[in-house]
């Protein structure tokens, strides 16, 4: 008992002498606290993931030692390591805020030039597409990428980088959407290849007609134009429509393509369900060789058949057709009247590698 008392005693007299000395908790913790919150609100989770749960690896541990340090008799206490452990935090909070202003600034200033760029693009692409039918569902992607746009504009504006940032990454895959859709058709239009076969059936038809001093007609899927040659010469050009997906070349039955390559008139139509018609002799022999081969390769469907009844007919130059050719009715009448059954028929992409498509193409 006697012990006991002397021990209390002891410990009394203790406190009295060193109350004055207890350690006091540092600053350091307090302005960790503030700082934490102030990172946060700065978003920094958001725009720096990685460093801020490293950040608050280094914060979480130092609190969990101040608070077990903080539970232990006040005259025990030693915030030594506790103060050296927060000093870190602060100097890796200072670093993490100095890079998130820095990564601010960097975003504050590129999403401006990324969606001028991003603009650019769909303004070229929407051009490019403007010279194909087969740009509808192309459109739609840029309608999207149009909208995702504006809305990374108002988030910029906002301050909101990260909102921006995420929706320019939309614009993007809206973008690449699009491409996708039309870009295997345009480069048909810059290969090199391509457009010498073209060439060569043109030039040859041309020739032949100033040989025979006869008529020929080339039509120009590119420029949407439909020439009419005498005797080698360029004598009536047309403005045409042409087939629903028609910038491609004809497979099968139900592509809605336009055909291409050297044919002739066949039959002429005075009545037809769109005006008058001249019926050419499509499929030809390098148009079933093509469909064989296609077929082989599985590149067209199992039961479709090669098609037919290609026409170069009146309805209007406006319209998309299945895959014929089509004229005002005026310039129908016109031609339908200047040609006859043999009259030679060429069908091109292009006959210039600088076409409208491969024009579009490079700056795009």
């Amino acid at each position: 008992m006697r012990l006991y008392v002397n021990r209390v005693l002891s410990l009394l007299i203790l406190i009295i002498v060193s109350g004055c000395s207890a350690s006091i908790v540092p600053p350091e913790v307090e302005e960790a606290e503030k700082q934490e919150h102030h990172l946060w609100r700065a978003e920094a989770p958001i725009y720096l993931p990685e460093e801020y749960d490293q950040y608050k690896a280094l914060f979480h541990e130092a609190r969990k030692n101040f608070i077990r340090e903080n539970s232990r008799f006040h005259l025990f206490r030693n915030y030594t390591n506790i103060t050296l452990q927060y000093r870190n935090v602060l100097n890796a909070g200072a670093q993490l805020y100095e890079e998130l202003e820095k990564k601010k600034q960097e975003l504050s200033a590129n999403i401006p030039i990324k969606i001028l760029s991003f603009r650019k693009k769909i303004n070229t692409l929407r051009g490019l597409i403007s010279l194909m039918n087969e740009g509808r569902l192309a459109r739609q992607d840029l309608v999207k990428a149009d909208v995702a746009l504006l809305e990374a504009e108002k988030y910029h504006e906002k301050s909101d980088y990260k909102a921006a940032e995420d929706k320019i990454l939309q614009v993007s895959s809206f973008i690449n959407a699009a491409e996708e859709k039309v870009m295997p058709i345009v480069n048909r239009y810059g290969n090199q290849d391509q457009v010498k076969k073209w060439q060569h059936w043109a030039n040859k038809t041309i020739d032949e007609s100033k040989t025979n001093k006869n008529l020929a007609i080339i039509v120009n899927k590119s420029r949407r134009t439909l020439t009419l040659y005498k005797s080698g010469n360029p004598w009536k050009t047309y403005q045409i429509g042409i087939g629903r997906n028609g910038t491609r070349d004809k497979l099968h039955s139900g592509d809605h393509a336009t055909p291409e390559g050297t044919y002739k008139i066949v039959k002429k139509l005075p009545k037809s369900r769109y005006y008058k018609a001249l019926l050419i002799n499509y499929p030809n022999k390098d148009d079933r060789k093509q469909f064989l081969s296609a077929k082989k390769k599985g590149l067209i469907p199992e039961h479709a058949g090669i098609g037919g009844l290609i026409e170069i007919h009146g309805g209007g130059r406006d319209s998309m057709t299945y895959g014929c050719i089509a004229l005002d009715n005026h310039a129908m009448k016109e031609l339908y009247n200047l040609v006859h059954i043999d009259t030679p028929v060429t069908i091109v992409g292009a006959v210039n590698f600088q076409n409208r498509i491969s024009s579009a193409l490079q700056e795009f």
